[in-house]
């Protein structure tokens, strides 16, 4: 799969300046692919292959780096990233049941993305915030102490609905 040539230009781009930031530096590989993910929510191919160029790096330890930390995806990720613990501090907590109403509330299973690409969700094994279990992430911003009604307020945030208790406020 090809990008169109404006996408292909706006890419040049982007990895340029990423590059360019870190000096070509082979030590900078994760921070620039870090920012490559910022931007696109995920790790294209063709930016693998144009950073590795770049960077005078084989593609396959591009690939290698990307595909072994878990905080890199190769698919397109929502413009929201929710993480749900399920570690066993999480799981003695009741993990599951919010697992489970995100996915019905989303109509997606963990690893997939909303259809409208707003929102991606996960499962991780420990977030490391064992003390506010259940904790969830969204967009790298912890929520711990997670019930269903909070889930719901963070889902309607993020959705951009108020709260029927946000818009009483608002009246008074």
């Amino acid at each position: 799969m090809s990008l169109p040539v404006e996408a292909q230009d706006e890419l040049e781009q982007i990895i340029t300046s990423i590059v360019d930031r870190y000096k070509a530096k082979p030590t900078a590989l994760i921070m620039a692919l870090q920012d490559i993910q910022k931007y696109y929510h995920y790790l294209p191919i063709e930016a693998l292959k144009l950073i590795a160029k770049k960077m005078n790096l084989p593609v396959a330890q591009l690939f290698g780096v990307a595909t072994f930390f878990k905080a890199f995806s190769l698919t397109p990720k929502g413009k929201h990233h929710m993480c749900v613990c399920t570690g066993t501090a999480c799981h003695v907590r009741q993990a599951g049941v919010i697992v489970d109403n995100l996915s019905r509330s989303l109509g997606i299973n963990p690893g997939e993305t909303t259809p409208d690409g707003e929102i991606s969700f996960e499962t991780v094994n420990c977030i490391g915030a064992c003390a506010l279990g259940p904790v969830i992430t969204v967009d790298d911003e912890y929520h711990g102490h997670m019930t269903v009604a909070k889930l719901n307020k963070v889902l309607d945030d993020l959705r951009g609905k108020k709260t029927a208790e946000e818009m009483v406020e608002e009246v008074q």
